[in-house]
């Protein structure tokens, strides 16, 4: 264990709508988290798959350090070059004509919406209006996202919510009846939903659905804040399924725990946005893009990539003898680095005995166990953790 150190006294100053693990935590090495006790706990969190090269990488805390000696902030009254070498990489690696950066995953998908209604209003009229997601879905708790969000728990204390947004269910019939070419706008979709149980969408599917939406002039909407940029061993997520979005929200790992998110739209839907019709005063600064072009360039490294896909195929195998051998798993979900465990006890206490035993993990559901490791885990790092979550499934 490492040395403690003092722990801060629990506070009530914190708005009270987070369940915090009972610990404090004080640094990170490599691939685990060190308490105020000193007790280690390997990350299967990635501080919800935002963390993706791990903690204290000495490359990352160079590229910290250097950008915290040159400019900080300016706002986008004026011109840096972080921001537009950062967009020029995304472009280039992407479907994309145009980036707008944001502070957060949420914004992105804010602002997405607002390009595509921008866009439709050029093309249909203020009929065309509806935005859709699909069943499952997790896109935000800001008052347009939470409209597309799927938890009733998020949405019921804030009703009326947005209008204009509605969830469907997750079915071509389904979809064929509601995407009407005169009203809607645009339809939002994670290609593997993250919080709602790590649902790995079939190609079939969303090719099925991107010929829908072409064909009736609707925008695709894909929100890869969780599962882009490395996560699925495709830089992107939408290049395992043989289809491009018009639209993609990008955040989490971006910037390496730096508020940043990223909407990539086509020339098509930007083309439609006009000085003055959307904003933000932090977005794509220079000191959080010089962060964010460092970790792009690692997490679009081939050899990475290639890593992340390999190590993901026999994550899985794993996670299915452990399932054969606990008989305390219902199903098992996922790609890359990003996977979901149903499991036939809730998945709190399953995650509460993890911690204890030194691993972290976080759900997706009341019975689904959500594992996101950094991407830069090792074999044996994972190794270690699939163990340590077997004896706590065995022991329930």
């Amino acid at each position: 264990m490492s040395a403690p150190v003092a722990a801060h006294p629990v506070t009530d100053a914190l708005l009270p709508v987070y369940r915090r693990a009972p610990m404090e935590l004080v640094r990170g090495e490599g691939v685990e988290l060190i308490d105020a006790d000193g007790k280690r706990y390997l990350d299967f969190t990635s501080g919800i798959a935002v963390n993706a090269l791990g903690y204290g990488d000495p490359q990352l805390q160079a590229v910290m350090k250097r950008a915290a000696e040159g400019l900080i902030h300016v706002s986008n009254l004026f011109r840096t070059a972080p921001g537009e070498q950062l967009a020029d990489k995304l472009v280039a690696s992407s479907f994309a004509d145009k980036v707008f950066f944001a502070n957060s995953g949420a914004e992105a998908n804010e602002g997405a919406f607002k390009f595509a209604r921008r866009w439709a209003r050029n093309v249909g009229g203020p009929a065309k209006h509806e935005i859709f997601s699909l069943r499952g879905a997790f896109h935000g708790r800001l008052f347009g996202t939470v409209a597309a969000t799927d938890r009733p728990q998020y949405r019921m204390p804030f009703r009326p919510l947005a209008g204009g947004i509605s969830i469907l269910e997750r079915d071509l019939d389904d979809l064929d009846i509601s995407l009407n070419s005169e009203t809607t706008v645009a339809l939002i979709l994670e290609p593997i939903q993250g919080e709602g149980g790590v649902r790995v969408f079939e190609p079939e599917f969303v090719r099925a659905v991107r010929q829908m939406t072409q064909e009736r002039r609707i925008a695709l909407i894909f929100d890869e804040i969780q599962c882009g940029l490395g996560r699925t061993g495709h830089l992107y997520a939408y290049e395992r399924l043989g289809v491009t979005p018009d639209i993609m929200t990008l955040a989490k790992p971006i910037a390496a725990g730096l508020p940043m998110g990223a909407i990539l739209a086509t020339d098509e839907i930007a083309s439609a946005m006009q000085p003055g019709e959307h904003g933000t005063t932090f977005g794509g600064g220079p000191f959080v893009s010089t962060v964010a072009l460092h970790v792009f360039d690692r997490l679009s490294d081939p050899q990475l990539l290639a890593h992340v896909r390999e190590l993901g195929t026999w994550f899985g195998e794993q996670l299915h003898g452990i399932a054969a051998r606990t008989n305390r798993v219902r199903a098992i979900r996922g790609a890359g680095l990003m996977w979901g465990v149903d499991v036939v006890e809730p998945a709190g206490g399953i995650i509460a005995r993890a911690r204890e035993a030194g691993l972290l993990i976080v759900s997706a559901g009341e019975h689904t166990l959500r594992m996101l490791p950094p991407l830069v885990s090792t074999r044996e790092d994972l190794a270690r953790g699939l163990a340590t979550l077997e004896g706590v499934l065995a022991a329930g």
